[in-house]
């Protein structure tokens, strides 16, 4: 008697492990997964970051040479008399 006879308790043991192996496998890879887009999550960020920052360098240029061209043309148009 070496062999014990497998009941439905026992098999019901089995297939209930082969379900969580299975289900722990595809957590594994989903957690995998969530890694990697987060990884690649922050390379995004930092290229919008880099991206912002150049950005907003160009716009204050921009912004502050037409400024001195405004202020410019106002002082030509008044005739630069501020005794008015």
């Amino acid at each position: 008697m070496s062999s014990v006879p497998a009941t439905s308790a026992t098999q019901a043991k089995d297939r209930l492990y082969a379900q969580l192996a299975s289900s722990l496998g595809r957590l594994n890879r989903s957690i995998s997964t969530t890694a990697d887009l987060c990884e690649q999550l922050q390379i995004d960020l930092q290229a919008m970051r880099t991206f912002a920052g150049l950005d907003a360098a160009k716009f204050i240029a921009i912004a502050s040479q037409l400024n001195q061209d405004v202020e410019g043309d106002t002082s030509v148009i008044s005739g630069g008399d501020d005794s008015q």
